[in-house]
């Protein structure tokens, strides 16, 4: 595989690609394109979350009103159940993130 390469086209969406079997930790790489949560609804996850996006510009924002502009390289540790909702993504060139799940903090 290479992190960079996007062998289907995803529109407005969003797709994610197990790079490790889940064992406790979840790695994988996720590829959006325009992409932005529903409105209304925030991501309240399990586990902590750790992110770094590779290619492309975001914007994440968080229930309590913070929010942060991402751009290549730029990462984050979102602890377990921290609300957090993602904004925004850049079209051309798409993102693509680096995702690990699990107890991280």
């Amino acid at each position: 595989m290479n992190i960079f390469r996007i062998s289907e086209a995803i529109g407005g969406g969003e797709r994610s690609d197990l790079l490790i079997p889940d064992q406790g930790v979840r790695i994988e790489r996720i590829v959006s394109a325009g992409h932005s949560s529903p409105p209304g609804f925030w991501y309240d996850q399990e586990r902590d979350e750790w992110v770094c996006l590779v290619q492309g510009n975001a914007t994440i924002a968080w229930h309590d009103g913070r929010s942060r502009d991402l751009s290549p390289g730029d990462c984050l540790l979102i602890p377990a159940h921290e609300k957090h909702r993602v904004e925004w993504t850049s079209q051309n060139p798409p993102c693509i993130w680096l995702a690990v799940h699990g107890k991280l903090a």
